[in-house]
């Protein structure tokens, strides 16, 4: 077997990619509805999901880890752009970095590419790269109505 080439990202940037066995009108929701947000990741969300509307997930319980930002572009089913920081972590505070996911049609499913920008460490491109893929897998067995158990980060 011959290596698959990947192109080089810039510094900062993460992508990732998951085939979602539910049409992207589904998945879509999935980042733009409270409660369907906390089937796949995080303890709690507040979604706003208009240009400028509040994005923030509660992470954790006892921690409260929280992830803030502001949606940026809502073009549904195709597109969605937020900020991403973390409430009280100057590292990476809210609104420091973006998220774009674009959700593709693909038969009955849909082909979802996450790409992350303005990470400011590779330790930080590291922890996202496993967050999100992470997060994502979980979201590939929620979309089409399947159970990803509780989120097993939720105690910390």
């Amino acid at each position: 077997m011959s290596p698959v080439a990947r192109r080089a990202l810039p510094q900062g940037v993460i992508e990732m990619e998951r085939r979602i066995a539910a049409p992207p009108e589904t998945v879509f929701r999935f980042f733009t509805d409270p409660e369907k947000y906390r089937m796949w990741h995080g303890v709690d969300a507040e979604l706003d999901p208009r240009p400028g509307g509040v994005f923030r997930v509660i992470m954790t319980n006892r921690s409260q880890q929280t992830a803030r930002g502001v949606y940026q572009e809502i073009d549904p089913p195709k597109r969605i752009v937020f900020t991403w920081g973390f409430e009280g972590i100057d590292a990476l505070p809210p609104g420091t970095s973006t998220v774009e996911v674009v959700f593709e049609a693909d038969g009955e499913g849909t082909i979802l590419r996450l790409r992350h920008s303005g990470l400011p460490t590779d330790d930080l491109c590291q922890f996202h790269t496993w967050g999100w893929g992470f997060t994502l897998d979980r979201l590939s067995v929620a979309a089409p109505g399947g159970d990803p158990g509780p989120y097993p980060h939720a105690d910390f």
